[in-house]
């Protein structure tokens, strides 16, 4: 008798521990929300270097005068181009507004 009204009150209080579940699942979500605007300015930031980088690299091989110039440029802007459409696409798939 003493067991069961024991397994009463512990299942009683996992209940009512677990009802806090949405709160917590609500706050979690606003603030990945919060940080995903500042990810979101560091991945352009990031970007804007790379692009930087990626133009001295370029001007120093056409400079030099070698023939895979144009692959090393479009290798560059093609990854400055992935990062702005990876946080677009982000943007879009978590309907982040």
């Amino acid at each position: 008798m003493v067991a069961a009204i024991t397994t009463i009150l512990v299942l009683q209080d996992l209940m009512v521990q677990a009802q806090g579940g949405k709160a917590g699942i609500d706050k979690a979500d606003s603030e990945i929300r919060t940080y995903f605007q500042s990810g979101e300015k560091l991945m352009y930031a990031v970007g804007a270097i790379l692009g930087l980088i990626g133009a001295v690299k370029v001007y120093q091989k056409w400079s030099g005068g070698d023939q895979d110039t144009s692959k090393v440029a479009a290798a560059w802007l093609g990854s400055c181009i992935f990062l702005v459409v990876v946080a677009t696409i982000l943007r879009s798939f978590f309907g982040i507004a």
